[in-house]
């Protein structure tokens, strides 16, 4: 194997490997047209990044190892009342790009339900092998939803510090920061029971989210020992719930004379402890599992292989009873250029023990209640085929069909209405709770992408799932979505983007319990199934720049003026527009 071919392995590996802990998506509904801020830094890989729609990656001998711009986007615009402000991401870096860019930026942009949003970026250059960067970001609505009976605001603070740094042989980052997130539990089941502000008075319908955190990563290029990533989380809320969380992720590869061997290692505990809302006692769960991850890699011109096996143990304690398991998953993937540069199929099949957190729960639905059952998703398998390409410099695609079972998939679903002597916030029908079910998914996807020059990009994309599931229903899990998203620079001072998404119908549940208690779904008697509808949002984003360092916007989301429930009974503000300004600088 030529050194050419060795160095195309270590760079897929390497950008497989370093994902970390956050992932750039493509697909994300909420980006608009985004202004940027480059920070060049020692390069942070995503899977994004190994695997994108767009022209192939230059493996070219000289590109291994050098430093590589990272452009951070401007947050995009919420969707709705359920936006959480994202801090920059790392971006695809803009080829040729005529703008100027800068290492900092402030932001600022207000409007209707009293939507304010505010964000800084700072960042300076140490010396040539170091640099510190700090961020803060602030995103509230004041609510306003008509015909609501509970407060509807929200809020969403982040801020945090990163330090990093490359040397000859190595890289790293260090990163610590945290959040802080109001929520309300406003979606009262209106539809099935008649309230009036007497039934909730008094009742403090809100719930606050605090995490700090500290995440950072190693990566060493001369060495066997090629990087490390760790993350840990401190998370607590209104109602007594305290999580850690610790992960940790060494790898290991060498070449050998017919590939390459690569190890990768994960240690990931999770810790989530309950107050009890009756006894004030406490509910604990605990979670640590050990996993390997060792594949041989090999590769020519035409064809990449990778075989192994991942191997979990998990030693979890839930309800106060212990329990401790082993899995083992296959790990075998390929790809071949059917026409090189324009066609590659690809196959496989993978699994793997998922931890979950509340943490992570209530990120994805702020509203859930603060006593759901914490357990691994053991994801048997996930066989997967598709193909990839372009059809011109200008057009890419991806397609791919997969079929995956899960067992302890968790699906969110509506608790039960109580009578709720006590008024706990969260017992009146609106909050959620987690049901874990054995589910297997047939799952369709494509994607299509026009980049004509550098002013215009035009991206769709759409799946269909099929699930069949030991539960009554695969709960709010739609069958369908669908997207669309369109950025236009008209000039070098003017410039458009807008998306536009589709979510299918789901299906969720209305429970009374006489009893006071939520979340034993077992107990249940006759539940009515509830048919969540299926919705479209469109928002779009103009924007000026008449100088070099200041832009000018407006945006407006949600322009169908839906008031859509993206969660039953949790209905999203109408339309919004907001304007605001973007200062960008160098010190």
């Amino acid at each position: 194997m030529n050194n050419k071919n060795l160095y195309t392995i270590i760079s897929a590996v390497t950008l497989v490997c370093g994902a970390g802990f956050a992932q750039d998506k493509n697909t994300d509904p909420n980006k608009l047209g985004t202004e940027v801020v480059n920070v060049v830094r020692a390069y942070d890989a995503t899977i994004s990044d190994a695997f994108k729609v767009r022209a192939t990656a230059n493996n070219d001998d000289e590109s291994v190892g050098n430093k590589k711009p990272v452009i951070y986007t401007i947050s995009s615009f919420p969707v709705a009342s359920t936006f959480v402000p994202e801090k920059g991401k790392a971006a695809e870096v803009e080829k040729g790009s005529k703008l100027k860019s800068f290492n900092n930026y402030a932001l600022f942009s207000a409007g209707n339900y009293t939507n304010i949003n505010g964000e800084l970026f700072l960042s300076h250059k140490l010396n040539q092998k170091s640099f510190l960067a700090g961020y803060a970001s602030h995103f509230s609505s004041q609510g306003g939803i008509k015909d609501l009976i509970l407060d509807d605001s929200f809020s969403n603070t982040k801020g945090g510090l990163v330090y990093g740094g490359q040397l000859d042989n190595f890289g790293w980052t260090v990163e610590a920061g945290g959040r802080y997130q109001l929520s309300n539990y406003y979606g009262l089941p209106t539809k099935h029971i008649d309230f009036d502000k007497s039934d909730v008075n008094g009742v403090s319908e809100s719930q606050h989210y605090k995490n700090v955190f500290l995440n950072g990563g190693v990566e060493f290029r001369n060495s066997p020992f090629t990087g490390l990533d760790f993350r840990y989380d401190y998370f607590w809320d209104d109602f007594g719930t305290v999580e850690n969380r610790f992960k940790i992720r060494p790898n290991v590869k060498t070449a050998l004379e017919f590939g390459e061997l690569n190890v990768g290692l994960v240690v990931d505990y999770v810790g989530t402890t309950y107050k009890n809302a009756f006894t004030g006692l406490k509910d604990k769960y605990n979670h640590l599992n050990i996993g390997a991850k060792p594949t041989l890699t090999f590769r020519d011109d035409n064809y990449s292989i990778e075989v192994g096996v991942s191997t979990f143990y998990n030693n979890g304690e839930v309800a106060g009873k212990t329990q401790n398991r082993f899995y083992v998953y296959p790990n075998v993937k390929a790809s071949y250029d059917l026409v090189p540069g324009l066609l590659i199929t690809y196959a496989g099949i993978e699994g793997g023990l998922e931890q979950n957190s509340f943490q992570q729960f209530s990120e994805e639905n702020p509203f859930i209640s603060p006593n759901v059952l914490i357990t691994p998703t053991d994801k048997k398998y996930d066989l997967f085929v598709g193909l990839k390409g372009k059809l011109d410099n200008n057009i890419s695609y991806n397609v791919k069909g997969s079929y995956k079972r899960e067992k302890d998939k968790a699906m969110f679903l509506h608790n039960e209405y109580t009578v709720n002597p006590s008024r706990i916030p969260y017992m009146f029908g609106n909050s959620f709770g987690v049901v874990y079910g054995d589910v297997k998914t047939f799952n369709l996807f494509g994607e299509l992408r026009f980049d004509f020059e550098e002013n215009v990009s035009i991206g769709l994309h759409g799946e269909y799932n099929s699930y069949n599931t030991n539960t009554q229903e695969a709960w709010n899990l739609p069958s369908v979505k669908a997207g669309a998203d369109f950025r236009f620079d008209f000039t070098e001072q003017w410039f458009a983007g807008m998306d536009i998404f589709y979510v299918g119908k789901r299906k969720d549940v209305f429970v009374i319990d006489s009893k006071g208690l939520i979340g034993d779904y077992n107990t249940w008697e006759d539940p009515t199934v509830v048919d969540v509808k299926d919705y479209v949002d469109l928002n779009m984003k103009v924007g000026y720049r008449p100088t070099k360092n200041w832009t000018v916007f407006v945006k407006a989301n949600n322009m169908f003026n839906q008031k859509y429930n993206q969660w039953d009974n949790f209905r999203t503000q109408g339309i919004q527009v907001m304007g605001g300004a973007m200062y960008k600088f160098d010190f």
